[in-house]
């Protein structure tokens, strides 16, 4: 049988290494494919899956000390566990060194390790592996009992009972045979090809959010808009633009022809930025910034400190001899070069306005933890930048409609500033869940911002200065009211998040403000005993794969399954059952399987739920949702790892309606 999802994303080989007389190594050699990792063993419980030894049989040999990560670790501290991890990418390796006691010495046993990437998580793997040696007779003689060796303390080895062998005689289940379930129904039978008769066409949830540079680049689109209306960038579009058009006045298509390259230079200097953000970090940096609690910190007070020069407390302005020294080769050179070199003056002269706000951008992509993401944010940026260059170029009658320089810019840079300080919360929130510091509940978060956009209401309404700049209230009707415009939304707003200091779910600002706090639905740990619930109420079942390990399910627990509309159908709707593919509690008696030719040796609950996963459905990942009917026949295609609490709501109404 084809399992079409079925993903090992991580290799490995094992070695037996003498290295004397009285001691040896076993070593695990893992390649791991780019965008996964598999976690170190030093991780401690109630975190994700960390790799440890088990040893079934054990004669002649005595551990030494533990098993040990020495591949290349990686530390990273993770918000939703609430603690550091460790991880290694690209070749992951582990050993564990053994004292020789007999002349003959023989060992079985397997290593357990996790394995996930920024969506999805495995189960719990195991590689199996079994030694014989002899080497001359030591003085002494030792048999180990059967044991887990890990790393909850560096200095102790955990003694654990022993799991029941199963016997020479134990046969495959007879549901590998003729489709029936472990104990006798067809709730174990293969529903592969039924899932894929249900469509799965581009917004299927197990392709990821496909939105996200979508995002990005809108995101880098709408900076760009508002880096044009500063102080700094909109007086330079129409000198600029009447520049090239007067300096080729006697043949006015190579002046749009200069202003056009002119803008696609000002798209290349903002995307060459993008790439070297890249290229400094690369993907794995990228990531582990939108996770790192210190890094948050230091996004928190960088975007503070944008703020504060917005609101015109001081400048950021880079050295004047750099835009002179560019500015001065830009006049003595002709041609490409010296558009270039024109444009690259612009990026400069411009920093201490664009700066803020290219600074916000890039570090509002780097929490997406996307490779590519900077360069396309620098993208959209440098569009809305260019943009006007070219089109006052091609039509300069619209430069005499085009707004004047004035007040009305620093009440847009002043905005920016509020706007900067209110989403640097979101990035100290991420680092108070990290460190579970409790400084920032979710009530406190609404109270700042309900200050924040209600003082930048007032400032609208112009009732109020910032620091030593005047009083910005125009007499001019348009200005005027184009800031009772802006100060509308800002008031609306606050009157939106004042529910919330009550328990609201606010969610259009779910994406900013810490989860809330709330009870799952009463749901099952157990398959048969879920369906048998699910078959006396005549519910459908949401069957949900998930580990106690899986970062990206509590992603979704946090992120979607707090949604009201979410948690009436689950609750209301469906029977809940969440099955813990990483659930060590052992089997009464542990079962042999065959799959893809091979017999495999089921020993604990999550074995079990991971194998009826692949069994079942075809797919190994982590967070994984299907929804069945009572008697385990699939009502929709399966859900993967995707936020979209409305998209998960479709989801879950489409099995509704197909029951």
């Amino acid at each position: 049988m084809v399992y079409a999802q079925l993903h090992n994303p991580a290799q490995f080989r094992v070695e037996q290494h003498s290295l004397s007389d009285r001691e040896m190594e076993i070593v695990f050699t893992g390649t791991v494919e780019q965008g996964w990792h598999v976690y170190g063993a030093d991780i401690a419980e109630g975190g994700p899956t960390r790799a440890e030894l088990t040893l079934e049989k054990l004669h002649g040999l005595k551990p030494i000390g533990v098993l040990t990560a020495t591949g290349r670790l990686q530390h990273k501290m993770d918000e939703l566990f609430g603690m550091e991890v460790s991880y290694m990418e690209g070749v992951a390796k582990f050993v564990q060194r053994f004292q020789i006691m007999d002349s003959s010495y023989e060992m079985e046993g397997y290593l357990t390790y996790g394995v996930c990437n920024d969506k999805n998580c495995l189960p719990p793997t195991n590689v199996e592996f079994s030694f014989k040696g002899t080497t001359p007779s030591v003085s002494s003689k030792e048999e180990g009992n059967p044991m887990k060796i890990q790393d909850p303390a560096p200095s102790s080895l955990n003694e654990i009972e022993e799991y029941p062998h199963p016997s020479d005689s134990l046969e495959v289940p007879a549901h590998l045979a003729d489709g029936e379930r472990l104990e006798g129904s067809l709730l174990w039978k293969p529903v592969i090809d039924e899932l894929k008769a249900f469509s799965n066409d581009a917004d299927s949830p197990l392709n990821g959010n496909q939105r996200g540079l979508l995002w990005i680049f809108l995101l880098g689109l709408l900076g760009g808009f508002a880096a044009l209306l500063t102080p700094c960038v909109w007086p330079i579009i129409p000198m600029t633009v009447s520049f090239f058009l007067k300096r080729n006045k006697d043949d006015r298509r190579q002046g749009v022809h200069d202003a056009i390259t002119y803008g696609l230079s000002i798209i290349a200097i903002y995307m060459a930025l993008g790439l070297i953000v890249t290229m400094l970090f690369g993907a794995s940096a990228l990531n582990a910034m939108s996770t790192n609690a210190v890094f948050n910190i230091f996004f928190f007070l960088l975007l503070v400190f944008f703020a504060v020069s917005f609101f015109g407390g001081f400048e950021i302005t880079l050295p004047s001899s750099w835009s002179n020294a560019v500015d001065a080769k830009a006049m003595r050179t002709t041609g490409l070069l010296s558009i270039f070199l024109m444009a690259f003056t612009l990026a400069l002269v411009s920093f201490s306005c664009t700066g803020p706000i290219i600074g916000f951008l890039l570090v509002e992509i780097a929490s997406t933890g996307n490779l590519v993401g900077p360069a396309v944010g620098m993208l959209g940026f440098a569009v809305a930048l260019a943009l006007p260059f070219t089109l006052f170029a091609l039509f300069p009658s619209w430069l005499k409609r085009a707004p004047k320089s004035g007040e009305w810019m620093n009440c847009v840079k002043v905005c920016l500033g509020f706007i900067e300080l209110a989403f640097s919360l979101k990035f100290l929130s991420v680092a108070d869940l990290a460190y579970g510091w409790g400084v920032l509940p979710r009530e406190l978060f609404f109270v700042l911002w309900i200050i924040i956009f209600g003082l930048m209401g007032i400032y609208l309404m112009g009732w109020m200065q910032i620091f030593s700049m005047k009083r910005i209230f125009l007499e001019t009707k348009h200005v005027f009211l184009f800031r009772v415009v802006l100060a509308i939304p800002c008031f609306v707003l606050v009157a939106y998040l004042i529910p919330g200091l009550w328990g609201a779910p606010c969610k259009a600002v779910s994406a900013f403000a810490p989860p809330m706090k709330s009870s799952l639905p009463l749901h099952f740990t157990d398959y048969e005993e879920g369906m048998m619930y699910a078959k006396s109420q005549n519910k459908p079942v949401l069957l949900d794969f998930t580990g106690y390990g899986c970062v990206n399910c509590r992603k979704m627990e946090a992120a979607v399954w707090t949604s009201p509309q979410v948690q009436r159908l689950m609750a209301e709707e469906y029977v809940v059952i969440s099955l813990y593919v990483d659930d060590k509690t052992p089997l009464p008696t542990p079962m042999i399987v065959k799959e893809n030719g091979e017999q495999y040796r089921l020993r604990s609950i999550g074995d079990k739920w991971s194998y009826l996963q692949r069994y079942k459905f075809g797919a190994n990942a982590q967070p994984f949702y299907v929804l069945v009917n009572s008697d385990g026949c699939p009502l929709n295609s399966p859900y993967g790892f995707n936020e979209d609490v409305n998209l998960y709501i479709k989801f879950l109404k489409t099995g509704l309606s197909n029951l």
